[in-house]
Order: C-alpha cells, then structure tokens, then sequence
C-alpha cells in the first residue's frame, strides 16, 4: 500500500516538474517569438546578406557668391569578396594591370580569406568600367565620390583637403567635417550559406544621405587678386612667404586669406617645391606639415611697428597722451641700461604725438608706454583680445606669447610698446586693429557664413560673438583720423590709393635671433579711412633686397585696393589731383 502511494507522489511531483519546464519552454519560445523576432530575423538575416557601404556625397563649399570652391567628382571603389572569386588569377592579372599595382599586393588581397577587401578606392569611372565590363566572379565595383577643388591651389591653406574616406584633414574641410559629411547607404546582396551571392537576387540598397553645403564669406575674386598680389611680390623679392589676410572689420567676414606658396588641393601630399635630396618618411611628414601651415593663425611673429597701433589706442584710452603732446627724439632712447635706437638715426627732433605716429618713432612710443604704464598697458590689451585666441573656425589656431605681468620692467614695456619682445599671429593683430577702427566692437574672424540641407533646402545662419565697447568711441576716432595721415602724409604713403581715404600702419621687424639680417615687411591697411569697410595686412617674410614695410609691402596693398574698393562698390572720396595738391610739399621718410 505504502508502495503504491510512494509512487502516485513521484508520479505527481514529475508531473509538477514537467508542466513548469513546459510553461519555461512556452515563454521562452513566446519570448524569441514575439519580443526578439526583430532581432533574430536581422541575425538570420545577416547569414544570408552581404553589406556594401555607399559612400555619402560631401557637401559642397561655396564662396559668398555661390562660386563653388570644393565639390565632389564621381569614382569608384574596387573590391574582393574571397568566397566568391572562382578564378583567382585572372582576377589579380586584371586588377594589376588595370589599376596599376604589383601584382603580390593584389594577389595578397585576393587571397585573404575576409569577408571584403578594399582594393583600391576613388577609381577613376573609366578605369573601373574596364574592370567592370570584365564581369570577373568576386570583383565589386561599387560608386563613389572623390573630393575636388576646381581651382587647385586657391586658398588651400583655408579650405584644406580631405582624406581617402572623404573625412576633413584641415583646413574648414576639418572644421565643419560634421555639417559637410553625410550618412552612408550601403547596397544589400543575398548570399547562400557558404557566403556565395546568389545570382540573379535583386540587390537591396539604402541610400546615402548628402552632406550639408557651406556658403562662406571668401570672395573669390577677392582671392584672386590678392593671390595674383602676393605671389608677384613672392617672386620679385624672392621672399620665403608672403600672407595676406582682407576682412570686414565691422563683422569679422574674411574675404581672402592667402599663404603663398599655396599648394595643390588635388594632390595634397605632393610638395609644391622639387626636393633636392631623398627624404626619410618623417621629413617628407615634416615638409607636408608645413606646408599645409596657415602662417595668419598657426604661427606667431613680432609685429613691430603695426603694433603702434595698439600701443598709440592704450595711450589715448587712459587719458594720458593727447594728439598734440611734444616730444624729444635724438635718434635713441636710453632705458636702464639698454639704448633702443630710432630707425633714424640722427633723430626726429622736436615732433608732436601725431607726428611720432607718422614718423613711426621709437622714442616717442618708449615714452608713451612709460605713461600708460606696465598694469594699464595689459588691461587694454586684454579688452582687445591680444591674450586670447581669436576664435577663428579654423584648427590649429595659436594664442600669444607674452611676459607674464610681474616680470615686465622698464626695459621689456618700452620695447612692448614699439611691438618686439612678445609675439602674436597676424590674425589676432588684425582683430585688435579692426576694434581700434571700428568704434570699439571686438569681432570674431570667421569663415562660415551659412549651411543649406540639400534634401529639405533648410537653411541655418551662423552666429560669431561680438564684445562691443573695448575701447571708446573717441578714441577710435581719433585713431582713424591718426592712421590717415600715416599713409596721407607719413611713412605709409606707398600705400596710398587714388581717390580713395587710406588709413594704415606699416612695419619692419627683425627675426629673431637679432643680427641674422631676416626681416619680415608688413603693412597694414583699411578704408574708407573715416568709415573701415575693409581691413586688411600684408606680410612679406625675409624679403631680398630693400625689407623696409613702407617701401615693399604698403604698394601691394594699394595695388590690392585699387583692384577691390570699386568691385566692393565703394565708391573714391575724392580726385587724384586732391591728393597731389595735398601732398605737395611734404616730405616723407621711413620710419618703420
């Protein structure tokens, strides 16, 4: 008896087991049924399909006008799929022959037992045509797209390259890479188990989605004359480098950044210059290096005498120099036990502020720091924007390199206040320079002006940050009214343009270390005098011959100006006989 109800409770309890392994086994089934179907028919899927990546059409840049700068050229992309080769090698004869690689390359390629590999990208159309009319087993000849400048070398050290996955390297390429690039498609096809694609299956294909377009504010023509500028006076005075930055000092719109020698934006790691001698792979690294450096924002100089500018805004600014002040120049200035000479000579004699400015000299802005003093002097040159970077929407950008405050004496202010002993890029002087002349407004220097969709034609405006009141209304009257008669009157008169009120500084700053000779020649330049519209700086780095800024560097600004003031629509202020009658009788000497 004892037996048989021993074995009703197992018989029993095996059934409890067996029911609840059963309702496990339901839910489980329900759960990969219903919950997870999704996503097991994607892994199901996947045994059965092979993914090609569709490379997305870049967008494109354009000038302020619409011109296109950047755009994209139709290519191919050549690859192997292992499984599905079924003669080896007449598939690495063709694809060596035909792309022009060794054949161990390919045939390592061909051989590798992958999934895919990439054999080649941005093909030319015709070449992958003749690969593909070859209808050789396992060879995919997917579209693509290649990055392409129209104009080769027309600011390239601005709008940069791309690699061969079409990604931004440089240059607004980089900086906007997030806007420009689009979202991949890829092509879909039906393979059997062993990854063989099944013949005559339709291919499944997502699309790829563009990228956005970039309008910016570069004027090509503007470039242009400004390329044609720099590289005559490249050339001539047979310089290292010669840079030209032209903006909008009331907003910070760039119209053109030049760096001659540009180089080849189609072909980017070919130096632009015959290499003497084999380099190692990091010297040719080094040469690409720098010769895709953006001398207006990657490097820093001593501004010298254009740096006035600021020194002569600090003075005003804080009330303790007025345009009529006089002053004593012998020729030198003894500070300490340092005597900093005037490039005359002889000296300036007796000679008011306004003239110290013309006369670009020494002594009289060694005086006028001394009055702003070593704590007056750096907070203007904080509000200005000289210990900071620019903001700029290009990488790579450098900032400053200044005396800490507490280590400047009598002997480190005076020469900070001509500009040596600190250096800054040719960018942050100009933003400084187009605060002084604009009314006080410190801008932000960009590129950038708008981006377009290209599927819903949305259009998205770019915002700059703007610090207006950095230094009064007054002073930068004053400073217009002083910058004219510079190029009016003193020794920026080469920079003159007939008809029209230049305002200007120029410059002629020795390299360091002293006594090496090497001069870098600027001048820098904006008009209408009384209303800047345009700002602009040249800078002629180790020029042969005659350095002085005034002599070689303020003529092709004015030959820049002659060009563009008209095509910008403003219109001469006043006769080329005005000008003459004005500047009867005045003498004028170098002094920069």
């Amino acid at each position: 008896m004892m037996t048989k109800t021993f074995t009703r409770k197992k018989i029993f309890v095996c059934s409890i087991i067996l029911f609840v392994v059963f309702i496990l086994l339901i839910t489980r089934l329900s759960y990969l049924m219903i919950v997870r179907s999704d996503y097991y028919y994607e892994k199901a899927n996947a045994l059965h399909q092979r993914e090609r990546s569709i490379k997305a059409k870049r967008g494109v840049i354009y000038d302020r006008n619409g011109v296109e700068l950047a755009g994209n050229k139709p290519v191919c992309s050549i690859s192997v799929i292992h499984s599905q080769i079924t003669d080896e090698a007449s598939v690495v004869a063709v694809l060596s022959d035909v792309l022009d690689i060794p054949e161990d390359k390919v045939r390592e390629k061909v051989e590798a037992n992958t999934i895919r590999e990439k054999i080649k990208s941005n093909v030319e159309k015709e070449t992958a045509d003749i690969i593909r009319d070859k209808n050789l087993d396992g060879v995919m000849v997917d579209e693509d797209y290649k990055r392409y400048y129209p104009y080769d070398t027309l600011a390239s050290k601005v709008l940069g390259f791309t690699g061969s996955d079409n990604q931004g390297i440089v240059g607004l390429e980089v900086s906007y890479d997030d806007i420009l690039s689009g979202k991949p498609g890829s092509i879909l096809t039906l393979t059997d188990a062993n990854g063989i694609e099944i013949k005559n299956e339709a291919e499944g294909r997502i699309e790829p989605i563009p990228g956005n377009d970039l309008y910016t504010t570069i004027d090509i023509n503007i470039q242009k004359y400004a390329e044609q500028a720099a590289q005559k006076v490249y050339k001539s005075k047979q310089a290292k480098r010669v840079s030209v930055i032209l903006m909008n000092p009331q907003n910070g719109e760039i119209y053109a950044m030049v760096n001659v020698p540009e180089y080849n934006l189609n072909e980017p790691y070919k130096l632009n210059y015959k290499k003497t001698t084999k380099m190692t792979d990091k010297e040719m690294q080094d040469a690409l290096n720098m010769m895709w450096r953006n001398f207006c924002i990657n490097d820093t100089y001593e501004p010298g005498s254009t740096f006035k500018t600021v020194t002569a805004a600090a003075a005003l600014e804080e009330n303790v120099v007025k345009v009529d002040d006089t002053f004593n120049c012998p020729g030198f200035r003894v500070v300490e036990d340092r005597k900093i000479r005037c490039a005359r000579t002889t000296g300036h004699g007796t000679e008011t502020f306004r003239q110290g400015i013309m006369n670009s000299c020494n002594p009289v802005f060694i005086d006028v720091g001394a009055r702003v003093g070593v704590d007056r002097m750096y907070k203007n040159f904080e509000k200005l924007g000289l210990f900071e970077k620019t903001g700029i929407d290009l990488p790579g950008e450098a900032n400053s390199i200044m005396h800490k405050k507490e280590n400047v004496g009598a002997v480190e202010l005076a020469t900070i206040s001509f500009g040596q002993s600190f250096q800054i890029t040719p960018m942050q002087l100009l933003r400084a320079i187009s605060a002084i002349v604009n009314g006080g407004k410190l801008i932000t220097p960009h590129f950038a002006m708008c981006s377009v969709n290209n599927i819903t034609q949305e259009k998205k405006m770019f915002e700059f940050k703007e610090s207006p009141g950095t230094i009064r209304k007054e002073t930068s009257d004053t400073m217009k009214e002083l910058l004219e008669a510079v190029v009016a009157e003193g020794g920026g008169s080469k920079g003159q343009v007939p008809g029209y009120r230049i305002g200007g500084k120029t410059a002629t700053s020795e390299k360091l270390p002293r006594g090496n000779r090497k001069y870098i020649s600027s001048f820098m330049g904006f008009a209408p005098a009384n209303n800047p519209q345009i700002v602009g700086i040249i800078m002629i780095d180790e020029p042969v011959g005659t350095y002085y800024g005034g002599t070689i560097a303020a003529p092709v600004m004015a030959e820049i100006y002659e060009n563009i003031l008209p095509y910008l629509g403003i219109e001469a202020d006043y006769s080329e006989e005005k000008i003459k009658e004005t500047m009867s009788g005045i003498y004028i000497e170098e002094g920069d």
